[in-house]
């Protein structure tokens, strides 16, 4: 997808390179790499493309930028990490001479744009942001981050006997496949912008099916209900 704006062709290599740096410093993530940030920039594109009045360069750099600091599902600080991301985006976007009077939008994009910070998007670019991050989490991409994720923390596959969870509570710690009805089935209800939900439901579509195509297999028993 072509950029929207002829100073991005500047700013999108740079931002680029802050963000391969940050991975190399923390060390390899599948699910968060380079590429993660160049797939929520292009659908952040498609949603830019429903809002002429946001601003594309605090979009890219928030993109690129909000997983600066990175740290596993599991870990205790979880929660403030998108915060810690918005600190030092502020402090390497200054140190390039990115344009001051967009910094504050900057960090408040990669502040709100965590599922697990809770922080209320108050800007256009934010919840676009947010969006297309989320959306890199459903469709066959999001199911494949799923499962490596999931391995990283040491999950099993799925419930033994109850896959689908159909007599025992979500527990999506211990059984990846529990994580598509215990969080990802929820993004689409939760996208702030109208065309975010509509590609968030054609994605949940491709999690819902394989959920019950794994279930009919896991268990033997075809035709298993989701």
């Amino acid at each position: 997808m072509q950029a929207l704006h002829p100073e991005l062709d500047g700013w999108r290599p740079r931002l680029a390179q802050l963000a391969a740096q940050a991975v190399a410093d923390q060390g390899p993530d599948g699910a968060h790499d380079l590429n993660h940030f160049e797939r929520v920039w292009r659908n952040a594109q498609a949603l830019l493309a429903h809002h002429d009045q946001a601003d594309p360069l605090v979009v890219l750099a928030a993109c690129y930028l909000h997983d600066l600091v990175n740290v596993p599902k599991d870990d205790p600080r979880r929660s403030i990490a998108s915060r810690l991301s918005a600190e030092l985006a502020s402090e390497r976007l200054a140190a390039l001479g990115f344009p001051a009077d967009k910094l504050a939008a900057v960090a408040h994009a990669i502040e709100a744009h965590s599922f697990s910070a809770a922080i209320p998007a108050t800007t256009l670019e934010a919840r676009i942001v947010q969006d297309a991050d989320r959306l890199d989490g459903l469709g066959a991409v999001g199911l494949a981050r799923m499962f490596y994720i999931a391995g990283r923390m040491g999950s099993a596959l799925a419930h033994g006997s109850d896959p689908l969870a159909l007599d025992r509570p979500l527990d999506d710690k211990s059984y990846s496949l529990d994580h598509i009805d215990a969080k990802l089935a929820r993004l689409p209800g939760m996208m702030q912008t109208d065309a975010g939900r509509r590609l968030a439901a054609q994605r949940l579509l491709i999690l819902t099916d394989f959920r019950s195509a794994f279930a009919a297999e896991w268990t033997g028993i075809p035709h298993v209900a989701a």
